[in-house]
Formats: structure tokens, C-alpha cells, sequence
């Protein structure tokens, strides 16, 4: 093997990336705990809310790009805060002409204010127009099997569905689902939403999915910056114990994990 080749790519929008951990880039004190974090997290994919973040559209004030130069990592321009899908299109045709005509982009359409759950009627409207319209969008959604195979034949690069809702920490709660959706996708399923800790990230990749986006996981910690570097860590981990494949679960053994043979004394 050459020094750096990666036999395990995450392949998104046809671009193979090293690091299957995606991360946000709100919520954060300011710019340099952002870069901080995202440097500890090994990420080299990064959303950005548009329309939330500047990154060019307000001149006067500190711009994110600043920090997280596009030259350096994949912006992921989002549509966090979009009800309808017409606002999420308009949202993310502007992020596509202040990043010289990017490309990639994550889309949500959300419910509601109080619990941020996709709407997929409007998700699905929403990811029609943009992939007609040129972009590779990896959207987010529900843990709804169906509307998952959907989103993935109307043409999207990923499918991101939720762990549980955006924000919470509660983990995975529906691993079933996210096992069913993951056995029949052909585009890289990504967790998004939900992860509280390590060992949720580390879950949802040894379940099998592709790879894990979080910002509120990171960002709402103590000690952010070492969050991240955890978070790096599970995902890692968890990917390898996928690829290893653990051994069967049993409620007990009759085969002892010792040579019962050629014992001293027997």
C-alpha cells in the first residue's frame, strides 16, 4: 500500500474523502473554536446554514470562509431554517453564486420550529427542483425506509436521516429502520441528527452507515474542542468494526474463548 492511500473512501457526489465524519459550524463562541474543533475532528466536509452564517452575502461583517476557507475543506452549504421548499431552493441558488457556482449542498426542509422534523413532502419538492437544476444534494430526512429510497431515486447523492431529532443528544432510536434503509440504498447513508456522545457515532457506524454529520454533539460540549477529537475517534472505530464484522450475539456459550485442550494436568 502506498503511504496515505485509502482503501475505505467515502465517496460523495463522485469525490472520495478520508474522514467519514461531517461537521456544523454553528452554535460555536466564535470562529476560532469553530476551526478549532473542526481541525480536532478530522472533518473535511463542513456545513454551513446560509442562513445563518456569513460567507460573503453580509460584506461588513467577519465572514466564516475567514476561518474555514474553501481552499482547505468541502463546504456544505445547508438550508437550516427553511419551511418551504421554495425558500430552501432560493437558499441554496444563492449559496451556489457566492461559492462560484458549488455545487454540493445538503438540504432540510423542516415541519416545525419545535421539534425541527423534516417535512418530506416539501424535502422531496425541494430535492425534484435541485437536482433538475444541477445541484448534488445530500438531504436530510426522516428514518422512514420509503421516503429514504425515494429521495435516493429522484437523484441524490446521500441520504441523511435522522438519529433522533436535531439537537436532542438521545442517540439512535430507531436502529432498525436505519439497518433497512441502509440494506437497501445504493448512495452513502449518513447519519444526521441527534448523536449526544462518542459512543452514538461509534453505533451508527457499526450499524453499517456511511458516515455521520453532527454539530450540536461538538458544539454543546463542555470542552468542544476535545468532543471533536472524541468524535474522530468513534467514528474511526466504529467504521473498522463494521468492516471486521463482530461475532454473533448469544444469550451464552458453550464454546469458551480458551483452547480447552493441552491443558496442564490433562
Amino acid at each position: 500500500m502506498k503511504p496515505h492511500e485509502n482503501l475505505d473512501p467515502l465517496i460523495i457526489g463522485g469525490k472520495p474523502y478520508t474522514s467519514r465524519l461531517l461537521i456544523g459550524t454553528g452554535k460555536y463562541r466564535d470562529f476560532a473554536e469553530t476551526r478549532a474543533a473542526i481541525d480536532a475532528s478530522g472533518a473535511q466536509i463542513v456545513t454551513v446554514a446560509i442562513r445563518r452564517t456569513n460567507i460573503g452575502q453580509n460584506p461588513g461583517e467577519p465572514s466564516l470562509l475567514d476561518a474555514v476557507p474553501a481552499s482547505q475543506f468541502t463546504l456544505l452549504p445547508n438550508t437550516a431554517g427553511c419551511y418551504t421548499a421554495d425558500d430552501a431552493v432560493r437558499t441554496l441558488r444563492l449559496a451556489r453564486e457566492l461559492l462560484d457556482g458549488h455545487d454540493l449542498v445538503k438540504l432540510e426542509v423542516l415541519g416545525d420550529p419545535k421539534t425541527l422534523y423534516p417535512n418530506v413532502v416539501e424535502t422531496i419538492a425541494a430535492a425534484k427542483t435541485l437536482v433538475k437544476d444541477g445541484f448534488k444534494v445530500m438531504v436530510y430526512t426522516s428514518d422512514d425506509p420509503i421516503i429514504a429510497k425515494q429521495l435516493e431515486e429522484i437523484g441524490c447523492v446521500a441520504v441523511m436521516p435522522l438519529a433522533s431529532l436535531i439537537g436532542s443528544g438521545m442517540g439512535i432510536l430507531n436502529p432498525w429502520n436505519l439497518q433497512i434503509i441502509i440494506e437497501n440504498a445504493k448512495v452513502p447513508i449518513v447519519v444526521d441528527a441527534g448523536v449526544g456522545t462518542a459512543s452514538d457515532a461509534a453505533i451508527a457506524m457499526e450499524l453499517g452507515c456511511d458516515a455521520v454529520l453532527m454539530n450540536t454533539a461538538i458544539a454543546a460540549a463542555k470542552d468542544p474542542v476535545l468532543m471533536a477529537s472524541a468524535m474522530k475517534q468513534a467514528v474511526a472505530a466504529g467504521r473498522d468494526a463494521y468492516r471486521a464484522g463482530r461475532m454473533p450475539k448469544k444469550l451464552y456459550s458453550a464454546a469458551p474463548s480458551s483452547p480447552t485442550t493441552g491443558l496442564i494436568g490433562k
